[in-house]
């Protein structure tokens, strides 16, 4: 039998949270206006960075101001407490 898409990304990408947050990320690239990766016809973005994630196009990188934002976060709330 067939796996499904989700099926056989699940085999190809370590974790299921690690899948969602690349996938989350590279659909807000998509549509922010990125191009796509692979060559379709597809337009919608979920299934576009689906298809670039099982041909292994796109790899989850932390990024800076995330993590900075995140960082102010708990700062804040580090200081808060000091108060």
């Amino acid at each position: 039998m067939d796996l499904t898409l989700p099926q056989r990304l699940q085999q190809s990408v370590q974790g299921s949270f690690h899948k969602t947050a690349l996938l989350q990320k590279r659909v807000r690239e998509l549509i922010r206006g990125a191009a796509p990766l692979i060559d379709t016809r597809e337009t919608n973005p979920i299934r576009i960075a689906f298809l670039e994630m099982e041909r292994g196009l796109i790899e989850l990188i932390p990024d800076e101001e995330g993590l900075g934002e995140a960082g102010a976060e708990s700062q804040s709330g580090e200081s808060s407490d000091e108060e």
